[in-house]
């Protein structure tokens, strides 16, 4: 067990990290949605498990997970080709180890490296190919969070429900995405630049400390 969190720490730590705020996510909703339904509209409590099914947990979830594929994807593959020099976070200007090409003759080389042809070139790309995929994935599940809240709120006034093309083109929604990606796109740019000018030392994602600032790349 020692030697499993000494060599998965980091993400053990995430992951419970992410159960945590999770589960802090579930009971605070579960309760404020149950006060709005009393408070607004005098309706009885929902169980938990009714909540968990409902548009406003569904919406709440996704919208966040949509936000942060996409900033992960789009940072992996804009940093393929975009450079900030000073940077920890960017390659360095002359060709680096990451860009050379895959050989099936180093030791202990991924399966699909040995494979070749087509397997190789989707493996090539695939840590952004699933980032996107999982970003798309999140999209949709906001959409329909977002959509299925929406007619919830629009039944318990009387009014007729809305359709998914309608409300594709709605405020709402955008305005739910939108105000997750700007952040997103703020804190790269932080990390970015800030890295160039700061230090923490120890970590893999500053340049060391006595670096200067012009240097790119850890």
């Amino acid at each position: 067990m020692r030697r499993f969190l000494r060599e998965n720490g980091l993400s053990v730590a995430f992951i419970l990290l992410f159960l945590v705020s999770l589960a802090g996510q579930v009971v605070t909703g579960f309760h404020e949605y149950n006060k709005e339904r009393k408070d607004e509209h005098h309706l009885a409590p929902v169980a938990l498990q009714t909540y968990l099914g409902s548009g406003h947990f569904i919406q709440a979830t996704f919208e966040n997970w949509e936000s942060e594929f996409l900033q992960m994807a789009l940072f992996i593959v804009l940093t393929i080709s975009l450079r900030q020099k000073g940077s920890s976070e960017s390659k360095k200007f002359e060709p680096e180890e990451v860009d050379r090409a895959p050989s099936a003759r180093r030791k202990n080389v991924p399966w699909p490296v040995k494979k070749g042809g087509l397997v190789l070139q989707l493996y090539k790309h695939s840590l952004s190919i699933v980032l996107f995929l999982l970003f798309l994935v999140s999209f949709c599940l906001h959409f329909y969070g977002s959509l299925k809240d929406e007619n919830e709120k629009l039944l318990l006034g009387g009014l007729p429900p809305q359709g998914p093309g309608s409300y594709l083109t709605s405020p709402r929604f955008w305005f739910e995405s939108f105000q997750n990606w700007q952040s997103e796109f703020l804190s790269v740019f932080a990390i970015v630049v800030l890295s160039i000018f700061l230090r923490q030392k120890g970590s893999p994602q500053s340049k060391p400390v006595d670096a200067p600032n012009a240097e790119t790349g850890e």
